[in-house]
């Protein structure tokens, strides 16, 4: 996949996690691009290492369910860390 490719797939799967958790987050379209793509290298890296995935597809099913569920956790992640700042 070419890095231009990742960046867009960094970016929809951010957004659809965004989508998919209930609540508000923070961030605009920068963080939300950012976190898409750590979440995707995320995902690939342990879809890579426990599951023994090929992620060189873009429009593969596989790709984009790692690539969106490593989202969902790095945005996770981030909430604690945002709303822990937040609280004080």
């Amino acid at each position: 996949m070419s890095f231009l490719g990742f960046l867009l797939l960094g970016l929809i799967a951010g957004a659809l996690a965004k989508l998919i958790l209930p609540g508000k987050q923070g961030g605009g379209w920068f963080v939300t691009l950012l976190l898409g793509v750590v979440g995707a290298l995320l995902g690939g890296w342990l879809g890579g290492l426990l599951l023994g995935a090929p992620l060189q597809d873009f429009f593969s099913l596989q790709t984009w369910l790692l690539a969106i569920g490593g989202s969902i956790v790095v945005l996770l992640i981030w909430g604690l860390i945002t709303g822990r700042r937040a609280r004080r």
